[in-house]
C-alpha cells in the first residue's frame, strides 16, 4: 500500500513528506493544492484499489472509517513536527517512508 500512496501523490503532483502504513491505519503528511478532506478521499480510494488488486471482486468491502483526521499545517515547524510523529511516533516501524 505504501507504494500505491507514493504513486498517487506523484501522479497528482502532491509533495509527499512522510507516510507510515500500520496494520490498522495509515499516517501521511502531504502538501497539495486540494483540501485535506479531498486528499483523504482520493488516497483511501487509491489504496483500496491497491489492496484489492486488479482482479478482485472485493469492491464492496469496507476498509476505512467514514472520515479520518485531517489537518492544515501552515508553518514549516508544524510540518516538521507532523513528519517526526508519523515516522518516529508510531512505535516499531512497519512500512514507512519520509523525505529526508
Amino acid at each position: 500500500m505504501l507504494r500505491a500512496l507514493q504513486q498517487h501523490c506523484a501522479h497528482r503532483n502532491w509533495r509527499l513528506f512522510a507516510a507510515h502504513v500500520r496494520s490498522s491505519h495509515v499516517h501521511i503528511v502531504v502538501a497539495a493544492e486540494q483540501a485535506p478532506e479531498r486528499i483523504l478521499l482520493e488516497l483511501k480510494a487509491y489504496a483500496s484499489r491497491a489492496l484489492s488488486g486488479p482482479d478482485s471482486q472485493d469492491g464492496s468491502r469496507k476498509r476505512w472509517t467514514r472520515h479520518g483526521s485531517t489537518r492544515y499545517l501552515w508553518q514549516p515547524k508544524h510540518v516538521a513536527a507532523a513528519v517526526e510523529y508519523v515516522v518516529h511516533g508510531q512505535g516499531e516501524p512497519m512500512a514507512a517512508w519520509y523525505e529526508g
